[in-house]
């Protein structure tokens, strides 16, 4: 009859005093998938670039590239947390004498704690690229809220652009100027215009405008759109100012001003529109980023936590547990049998 004793040999010590986060194994991790990360960022900027293009009808189309970018940013994360996590699992000290449970929990912290330091180290290292992205985005609404604000202030104000007061603001000075054009050479005078005097080639003298009755007109105009009408004893005035120096009849001046009114009012308000519409468009591609980025770090948080808890398998898998079978002496010569178990 054999006697067989069994005696089970695991590597490791005792654990209920040592620290269940493997710091090494955690920054290791984090580096790797920020490295990664950072790589797969750059590469995705080249492609990016490479596809699009300032020519009109060449390039890819501006909702291909939004899903494109949100396409790479979500693969970035999945593929730089997975190795991450994966590092982080595999890279732990062992566990000998601590619960199935509680390695699987710890295995998964270390994973979760690799995707958060690599989360920051990323950050830090696309500080400069992501301020610019963000500083593109300001830039985009600044402008929209600037374009706004320079039509409400041209409504307002009519202010003068140039130092000598001889220019009109130039959202305002091509529908100023267009009052006072003389009528066309050879154009049949009216019976109630005004006298003009020719000069040697026969082309009408107009009297030359001063600039601060143009300046007086800009800012009947810009009362006008203020209000959001031009009042009667305006549009009578500015159509005498016309009359005088363009020679033309005081009902067509009356006409000219409040076409010229019609055109500048729908001209502001296109624009005001065009630059409302700009900054929506940036605030839904704001908004759009901002949840699809939430998106993708979630599902980098959970892929690292996953692949720390399969890297954390596959190590426990690499602990020796080594059970040797005694047999009795026979004779002078004592018989060992050892099995090693993976």
């Amino acid at each position: 009859m054999i006697n067989s004793g069994l005696h089970a040999h695991a590597v490791g010590g005792d654990d209920s005093v040592a620290s269940g986060v493997s710091w090494g194994a955690i920054l290791a991790g984090a580096f790797a998938a920020a490295a990664l990360s950072f790589i797969l960022v750059i590469l995705g900027f080249g492609l990016g670039f490479s596809s699009v293009s300032p020519w009109s009808g060449n390039g890819l189309s501006a909702q291909t590239i939004g899903w494109s970018t949100v396409a790479w940013i979500t693969f970035t994360q999945i593929a730089a947390s997975a190795i991450g996590g994966y590092m982080a699992g595999r890279l732990r000290v062992k566990w000998a004498s601590v619960h199935t449970d509680e390695v699987y929990f710890r295995d998964t912290a270390h994973g979760f704690l690799a995707w958060a330091v690599a989360s920051l180290a990323t950050a830090a290292l696309l500080s400069t690229a992501i301020g610019n992205v963000i500083s593109s985005g300001a830039k985009v609404a600044g402008s929209a809220g600037a374009a706004v604000a320079a039509a409400g202030t041209t409504a307002a104000a009519g202010s003068v652009a140039a130092a000598d007061g001889n220019t009109a603001d130039a959202v305002s000075g091509y529908f100023i100027d267009t009052l006072f054009r003389a009528p066309a050479t050879g154009a049949p005078a009216t019976a109630d215009a005004a006298p003009v005097a020719p000069l040697a080639n026969g082309a009408p003298d107009s009297p030359p405008l001063a600039p601060a009755q143009r300046n007086e007109v800009t800012r009947i105009f810009a009362n006008a759109l203020r209000t959001g009408a031009l009042p009667a004893g305006d549009k009578t005035y500015v159509a005498q100012v016309i009359a005088k120096r363009s020679g033309i009849s005081q009902a067509d001046a009356e006409k000219r001003v409040d076409d010229t009114y019609a055109a500048y009012k729908k001209a502001i308000d296109d624009a005001t529109t065009k630059a409302k519409e700009a900054a929506d468009t940036a605030r839904k591609a704001a908004a759009y980023g901002s949840l699809w980025m939430f998106v993708a770090l979630l599902c980098g948080a959970f892929i690292a936590s996953l692949a720390a808890t399969f890297g954390g398998r596959l190590r426990d898998r690499k602990d020796r547990v080594v059970y040797t079978a005694v047999e009795p002496a026979v004779g002078d010569r004592d018989t060992h049998e050892s099995v090693t178990l993976t």
